[in-house]
């Protein structure tokens, strides 16, 4: 198969009796193949098995690495947007304690879509990158919701050789298909819309 990224060339990287991820050889993405992808009514099944409680102190520990950022690059006088929020918005909702305010769009659970003709000055993606089917598009349509000089905050776990992916906990979730390494993120700074990008240990940070 063609990388969903990238469009490069793929070859066999893991494979279990009931899954089987390729990587691509241009831009360096893991990805499942997508005979192995479950149903839509599956997904959101498990997103509802998820205890996404936005008073949960963990929780909101858990995306502090965002919420301090942004607390840090704009003022409640910017506007952002939650995108994949899930069922429960606990960056928007950390947020909002400080006064900013965010529109919030989820396909399954805030799926308005009008949020989506909107610009920001920031986007958040909190654990929602490595759900994306078609991150190519996603990133191209994130990049043109940004005002000039706008932020995406994404958080997901990244890829690299000094992982064990036989052990490695984040493949094992069904809705994850795609996981991102330090050479595919470049590639979406490069090809996507985006100026620069910091890859921070908790947090990454695609500029406008």
């Amino acid at each position: 198969m063609k990388c969903i990224l990238c469009q490069g060339p793929t070859k066999e990287f893991w494979k279990s009796k009931n899954r089987e991820f390729v990587e691509c050889s241009s831009c360096g993405g893991i990805q499942l193949l997508p005979e192995f992808y479950i149903s839509k009514e599956t997904e959101k099944a498990r997103y509802l098995t998820h205890n996404n409680d936005v008073e949960d102190p963990g929780y909101q520990d858990f995306v502090k690495p965002i919420t301090s950022r942004i607390l840090k690059d704009f003022s409640p006088a910017h506007r952002g947007l939650d995108y994949g929020c899930g069922t429960g918005p606990v960056v928007a909702n950390e947020l909002k304690k400080e006064g900013y305010h965010l529109a919030l769009y989820d396909p399954y659970f805030y799926p308005d879509k009008t949020v989506l003709s909107a610009v920001y000055d920031y986007i958040i993606c909190c654990e929602v990158i490595e759900h994306f089917y078609q991150p190519k598009h996603e990133f191209h349509k994130l990049s043109a919701r940004l005002n000039p000089g706008g932020k995406l905050y994404c958080k997901t776990s990244v890829y690299s050789e000094e992982i064990d992916f036989d052990n490695w906990y984040y493949k094992n979730d069904p809705t994850h298909v795609f996981f991102y390494t330090s050479s595919s993120l470049q590639w979406i700074k490069d090809n996507l819309g985006f100026s620069s990008l910091e890859i921070l240990p908790k947090v990454l940070v695609f500029s406008k």
